[in-house]
């Protein structure tokens, strides 16, 4: 199999959340320049400046978005 879908998967997520976090990485660990990050996932530079310092503020605050949260994490039933 081809694998032209799963690398599209990663190059231009659909996914809000995914897109999110491509962006926020090609930041913090590719240090690319947010125009380049902005012109590749078709967003403005100020939306991926607003991204990289919101999510600072939520390291900093203690609560990193949910990236990658498991749906029967919290609440399940037994657990606790």
């Amino acid at each position: 199999m081809a694998d032209d879908p799963c690398r599209r998967f990663f190059l231009d997520p659909a996914q809000t959340l995914q897109r999110r976090y491509e962006v926020l990485r090609a930041f913090f660990v590719e240090g690319r320049p947010q125009a380049d990050i902005a012109a590749q996932f078709g967003l403005a530079t100020a939306t991926v400046q607003s991204l990289v310092r919101d999510f600072r503020a939520s390291l900093r605050d203690g609560s990193p978005p949910p990236f990658f949260s498991s749906p029967n994490s919290a609440g399940r039933p037994g657990a606790g």
